[in-house]
């Protein structure tokens, strides 16, 4: 019996298709881990696996994919999502993903993840084709984005006779993961860990109706705050002007100047991470204007802004552990990048090339590199979330190893 996953509770969603008969021993391996598991069960799970034997292995009721009024009265899927610590489709099909990724809700196990608020793992498992068809891709990118976790498929032998990606990861590997994941979990939270993620862009005000910023939206910043707190670090996001909504269990300050983002970076330290993705303006005006000026002035005298980015990555007194800096580009954009990281001495720099409008400001995608030591780690087009949570995955991993 495992430790970490003794009175976990878990609920495992039964899919369609040959490799359901995997999760019997799935079933098994995380009750000799201690856990207490309960099984919903899709329609087209029971052509392969029955409730009986399900039942049997889970020593619980087997929750069926059917809607009656004696059953719904019960609300299964609101208790089981408030019930569980852990949700594990496995094994879920390309027709359940294509469902899940359009938000429908038409059967037991859809409703219950939609109306759920705890992690969902996907252990796919299909025939080759299918899941590198563009349409499972797309949908599959589309869960990752809401925040699910995915474990394989991997490469081998289906039961249909063709070899390649699409196989259900083994019932082992899928326990392997389930006690990882509560390990970190576990980690993380005994760490007692604060961050500070600074995001959008700041406002230099010229005079009562004229001021600079530029057209950064917050998003990614946002995101990496929402997946910082996800992963049970205590986060604070220090935002500049923006229209996004406040991450769920995220300490939020907004501000709209430069100097209000670095006053109220000063006053949050001292923190262990601090990942500074906001668009801060470089320069402002040199003095600010009561009255509107007139169009016969023809130039403003500009200074430099505070860089907060340094300041963190050189604060003798309370440095982060992590400094994590972020830059935009348009061009040479590895080069300036790295000379940034080495002028800044942040720990990793995050760069993108903004000059690209599909990845740049207000876009829902990005792709970046992660620049570290001597390492640089791409991570290819994708929905702004789906980097977050790489990132923040990232930084996990940096402390618990």
């Amino acid at each position: 019996m495992n430790k970490l996953l003794k009175n976990k509770k878990i609920i495992l969603i039964i899919g369609g298709g040959i490799a359901a008969y995997k999760s019997l021993d799935l079933i098994r391996l995380l009750k000799k881990q201690g856990c207490e598991v309960k099984v919903v069960l899709t329609e087209s799970g029971k052509k392969f696996v029955t409730p009986l034997s399900i039942a049997s292995l889970s020593q619980n009721k087997v929750y069926e994919n059917i809607f009656d009024a004696e059953k719904e009265a019960e609300m299964d899927h609101i208790t089981l999502s408030r019930w569980c610590d852990l949700i594990v489709f496995s094994p879920i099909t390309a027709n359940s993903i294509a469902k899940l990724a359009s938000g429908k809700a038409d059967d037991l196990a859809s409703t219950l993840i939609l109306a759920s608020n705890k992690q969902v793992v996907l252990t796919p498992a299909m025939n080759v084709r299918m899941w590198l068809h563009k349409s499972t891709q797309k949908n599959i990118d589309t869960l990752l984005d809401f925040g699910y976790l995915c474990l394989g498929p991997i490469r081998g032998e289906m039961a249909c006779g063709e070899y390649g990606e699409g196989k259900m990861s083994s019932p082992e590997q899928i326990c392997k993961y389930v006690i990882n994941y509560f390990s970190e979990k576990n980690i993380i939270k005994h760490k007692n860990l604060k961050a500070l993620v600074t995001a959008g862009p700041t406002k230099e005000y010229i005079d009562p109706v004229r001021f600079i910023t530029n057209n950064s939206s917050g998003k990614q910043g946002y995101e990496i705050a929402k997946s910082l707190a996800k992963f049970g670090i205590k986060t604070t996001l220090i935002s500049g002007p923006s229209i996004l909504k406040k991450p769920e269990n995220v300490n939020i300050i907004k501000v709209e100047t430069a100097d209000q983002m670095y006053e109220a970076t000063k006053k949050i330290l001292p923190v262990d991470i601090a990942v500074c993705t906001a668009a801060v303006t470089d320069f402002k005006p040199a003095t600010y204007q009561r009255k509107k000026i007139k169009k016969e002035i023809s130039s403003i005298n500009l200074e430099k802004n505070v860089d907060i980015l340094e300041f963190l990555s050189k604060n003798n007194s309370h440095r982060p552990k992590l400094v994590v800096g972020f830059a935009a580009e348009t061009n040479d954009v590895l080069k300036f990048a790295k000379d940034k990281k080495n002028k800044k001495h942040c720990d990793w720099i995050v760069v993108n090339d903004v000059s690209n409008s599909q990845i740049g400001f207000n876009s829902e995608y990005n792709a970046v590199s992660i620049i570290y030591e001597d390492k640089v780690e791409k991570i290819k087009k994708n929905y702004k979330s789906y980097i977050a949570n790489k990132i923040a995955k990232k930084i996990i991993n940096n402390f618990l190893h």
